[in-house]
């Protein structure tokens, strides 16, 4: 098994949304917002090369977004998820499974495109695409707080094309594959998926929007979009306990600098984030 980080560009979204109650005098200091309080976050999938399959997680916010998105977000780049897939030496015909981690327009954008009909069909025409009974009843009924966020142009298709298949939303981690499991966490949006892929002796942890940037190692930092933050709160502290006693390495979606890190405590009980590079 071989993991591959693959860009998707970037987009732009509130500061403090994506971090809460907390201050913007404090925040700021971390990532610089703009002149209308936005601030830059990546789209980091993950690909997981297998000897009988190519699994993508999640797949940015796609090409496809109206101009009032585009004014609002600042999508930038967005074209490098399959780009960056041939650059790796892959297609999008090669993409035996994609696993969304959930359906907000940020993770599942690019799970479908408009054809050369400029009719909305999958963008991984071999692909079977992955998500969960309950996580798919609150994308096509959503509550007020999430609807924004659940474009459904992005996944129905899915549904149509007969390519959607869903995983069996379990307590404890659900075996995928030999070697990569799902965990279930539902504290940001119902049913998020995180996978947990083990490789040798080290696992490796997508976070999604669990810890979507190395800032958010910090308890105190809840994304506004979160619709249960108390869920959040202990979902991620059990996950980073997690990874300092078993060495987890971290894969973050959002941080635009840090790709992969691992956790020390140090001596006065704080947590440093060392970076950690993908062979």
């Amino acid at each position: 098994m071989k993991l591959h980080l693959i860009d998707t560009g970037t987009f732009k979204l509130d500061g403090g949304a994506m971090f809460g109650v907390v201050p913007k005098v404090l925040w700021q200091k971390l990532i610089p917002p703009d002149d209308i309080n936005r601030i830059e976050l990546g789209m980091r999938c993950l690909l997981i090369e297998t000897e009988d399959r190519l699994i993508l997680v999640d797949t940015g916010i796609g090409n496809k977004n109206h101009d009032q998105f585009i004014k609002y977000f600042s999508p930038k780049d967005t074209h490098l998820l399959v780009d960056n897939l041939k650059q790796k030496g892959f297609s999008a015909s090669d993409i035996t499974d994609v696993i969304l981690t959930h359906l907000h327009f940020d993770h599942a954008g690019g799970a479908v495109s408009l054809n050369e009909n400029n009719l909305l069909s999958p963008t991984f025409p071999n692909a079977t695409y992955w998500s969960n009974a309950i996580h798919w009843e609150n994308a096509i009924h959503p509550n007020i707080k999430e609807a924004p966020s659940f474009i459904k142009d992005n996944f129905i298709p899915l549904q149509t094309s007969g390519q959607l298949k869903f995983i069996p939303c379990t307590d404890s981690d659900y075996p995928f594959i030999h070697g990569l499991n799902i965990r279930f966490v539902h504290g940001h949006t119902l049913g998020m998926m995180l996978p947990i892929i083990s490789i040798e002796n080290q696992t490796f942890v997508y976070c999604a929007d669990l810890i979507p940037t190395i800032h958010h190692l910090s308890l105190s930092y809840i994304i506004a979009y979160d619709i249960q933050p108390l869920e959040t709160i202990k979902e991620r502290s059990s996950l980073i306990e997690e990874a300092l006693k078993n060495d987890y390495v971290l894969i973050l979606e959002h941080d635009v600098e840090h790709t992969c890190i691992k956790l020390m405590r140090k001596y006065n009980g704080k947590i440093q984030a060392i970076p950690y590079f993908l062979k």
